[in-house]
């Protein structure tokens, strides 16, 4: 089970709205979109290791 960190978050009102759309758009909620970008980012920069036959 993958252990999960809770913490407050503060963004500007402008990216949570475009953040939270992207996120109806997909079907995730607003914080699985946040996670999602973040892993997505984090495994672009080559920070967070790829696990075999992995895809965001």
């Amino acid at each position: 089970m993958i252990k999960r960190k809770a913490f407050a978050l503060r963004l500007n009102e402008e990216i949570f709205i475009e953040v939270e759309k992207w996120a109806n758009e997909e079907y995730r909620s607003t914080n699985g979109q946040i996670e999602w970008m973040l892993t997505k980012l984090l495994k672009d920069a080559q920070r967070l290791p790829l696990k075999k036959n992995e895809e965001i």
